[in-house]
């Protein structure tokens, strides 16, 4: 087992122990020395660690995504109303965006390791419970633990990366998480179909322990700790929230944090609407949804490797990002256009080209909402993947209902939600980053 003290040594590929230079690895020009490129020639993490980080931040949207399909026979074995039933996604959903507001600053104050194996702990019981819950009510409550305690291996996977990268490096380590973590929408449905074949929908609550389980003894054995004790925060609770203030008074930081936050909620209301408008209004078969819903996700998994292996260290991040951006509000007006039949009857296959173009977009998009922000928070990076991570999920939960608000037969409100959350991210991005001025977005943090 790797010492609880042990640290990963930093890993920049800009030389990021200086402010300019950090600047000039986010504006992707090669202002690093040659000794400082050498430093940093060898990767600082292996494969393993690489794919532990991605698994701590897929292991909750597998517990979200695992358990859909079974959905119908939980209302039924419960003898719940579907309404009831439902609750248990937002208890969890809840529980993930509030868990990490707990659990980053706790990693800032007493390193990584601990807060992560607590709640890798933690989730694997309430994950268990889940399984033998007599009662909706019971598993409401369970699934609300299981999101609070998932929520540490969100946060702190964010917050280790941090630690051992800066600048290029960072923007390319996220791409990279992306790719893993990207896979677990694809393959949960999947997965959860399979394991309801054999059993009923506990055995997918049985399922997702046992992965819980093996997550938890590769971290225990694999995953040294990253965060030095001359870096943690001490003091009282007061002290450990205080990082969070500094950060939220940060006008740029809270621009990213903003940005990355409507961007995921056009995402969501995809996620949300998206089974509904292409079977129902659009007439796809739940077979081609599949097939178009894995493409979406493959489309996003490829633009940001594009990202983070052509663009980052030869665009700025911060050019990177306006880009991605621009085109997912141009994806989403010609999704609402098509909508409200500006463009006369349009059929399947226009709308999903448009839905492709606008989730690939993200692909760019979310990694560098991740990185700038994170860049700017070099000595509280738990607190600042909290409150990036908090964000991300409330917004999400407050746009996702609003696809449906105007019932079953039109697509308009998808739409209307996809273009409003990219048009609030623009604006956020555009008049609180003033990405514009040469340094202001891109230099190091003091928090």
């Amino acid at each position: 087992m790797p010492e609880g003290g042990a640290s990963i040594p930093k890993s920049t590929e800009s030389g990021a122990s200086g402010g300019s230079v950090v600047e000039a690895a986010a504006h992707g020009t090669p202002a690093a020395t040659p000794e400082q490129r050498d430093a940093v020639a060898v990767p600082r993490t292996g494969l393993l660690v690489t794919f532990i980080l991605g698994g701590l931040t897929a292991v909750t949207p597998l517990a979200m995504d695992m358990y859909l399909p079974a959905l119908p026979e939980v209302t039924r074995s419960l003898n719940a109303p579907a309404a009831t039933v439902q609750l248990t996604l937002t208890a969890c959903l809840a529980g993930m965006a509030l868990g990490q507001l707990v659990v980053g600053p706790m990693s800032d104050r007493w390193g990584r390791r601990r807060p992560l194996l607590v709640g890798l702990a933690i989730y694997v019981v309430a994950t268990a419970q889940c399984a033998f819950a007599p009662t909706v009510e019971l598993l409401v409550a369970c699934r609300l633990a299981q999101g609070l305690a998932g929520a540490a291996g969100i946060v702190i996977a964010r917050a280790v990366a941090r630690d051992l990268y800066d600048g290029v490096a960072l923007a390319r380590f996220f791409s990279t998480l992306m790719l893993i973590s990207g896979m677990a929408p694809i393959l949960a449905p999947l997965i959860g179909g399979q394991v309801l074949r054999f059993t009923d929908w506990r055995g997918v609550f049985v399922v997702l322990t046992v992965l819980g389980v093996l997550l938890t003894a590769l971290v225990w054995t694999k995953l040294p700790e990253t965060l030095a004790p001359a870096d943690r925060h001490g003091g009282n609770v007061g002290d450990a929230l205080a990082p969070m203030r500094r950060l939220l008074a940060d006008r740029v930081f809270t621009g990213y944090m903003l940005a990355g936050g409507f961007a995921f909620a056009a995402l969501f209301s995809y996620v949300a609407a998206s089974p509904f408008v292409m079977q129902e209004i659009y007439g796809a078969s739940p077979q081609t949804f599949s097939l178009l819903f894995g493409l979406n996700s493959i489309g996003l998994m490829i633009m940001g490797q594009v990202n983070g292996k052509i663009l980052v260290g030869r665009v700025r991040l911060d050019k990177a990002l306006g880009a991605g951006l621009a085109v997912v509000v141009a994806a989403a007006t010609a999704l609402l256009l098509m909508s409200l039949g500006v463009f006369g009857e349009t059929g399947l296959v226009p709308v999903a080209a448009a839905l492709f173009v606008l989730m690939s977009s993200m692909g760019i998009v979310m990694p560098n909402t991740q990185t700038l922000p994170l860049m700017r928070a070099r000595h509280a990076a738990g607190s600042a993947s909290a409150l990036l991570g908090t964000t991300s999920f409330l917004i999400g939960a407050i746009a996702s209902p609003l696809v449906g608000i105007a019932g079953e037969d039109t697509a308009v409100p998808m739409a209307v939600v996809q273009l409003a959350s990219a048009l609030v991210a623009t604006a956020c991005f555009l008049g609180m980053c003033r990405p514009w001025k040469n340094g202001t977005s891109t230099k190091g943090g003091g928090v």
